[in-house]
């Protein structure tokens, strides 16, 4: 918990489970935890995001720490219905079938070509699968690794 990945504002380590306090009134329908940060996703299709975010894996624009869960503004006009994490990369997929990606980007594996090391914000990816003449790809499911992510996708 050195980066207050555990979401409760402080540092202090346990093995005993505890409520995050700040989210006392929020619905939590799924979590996610990476090398050293975590995502809520709440039953509006909300995103929360606490702890290092030294590579931009909070979504929050920076590279700051984050010690309590705080909104990922730039995916609050889209319903997300899936979250994941990687070692310092994290991933949500909306409702539509769509992928934000953001964070860690050293080794591509964010999906985006071009993309600085450091993503502090979430992008869409576009499969290059879509410019084959089949259509639009819609994502089901995304595992993120350390280095790499993997997507399950529909036509």
């Amino acid at each position: 918990n050195s980066n207050c990945e555990l979401g409760r504002g402080d540092r202090i380590s346990g093995w005993k489970p505890q409520p995050i306090l700040s989210l006392k009134d929020v619905h939590i329908i799924q979590i996610a935890s990476g090398g050293y940060h975590s995502l809520a996703l709440t039953d509006e299709g909300k995103v929360l995001s606490w702890g290092h975010g030294g590579f931009g894996q909070l979504g929050h624009s920076s590279i700051q720490n984050q010690k309590f869960p705080a909104l990922i503004e730039a995916l609050a006009d889209v319903r997300i219905t899936n979250i994941a994490c990687g070692g310092s990369s994290s991933a949500a997929i909306t409702d539509k079938g769509k992928l934000y990606m953001w964070g860690n980007a050293k080794d591509c594996q964010l999906g985006v070509p071009g993309l600085p090391e450091v993503q502090p914000s979430p992008v869409e990816v576009k499969f290059l699968m879509e410019d084959d003449g089949l259509g639009i790809y819609n994502v089901l499911s995304v595992a993120i690794g350390a280095s790499h992510a993997i997507c399950l996708v529909s036509r």
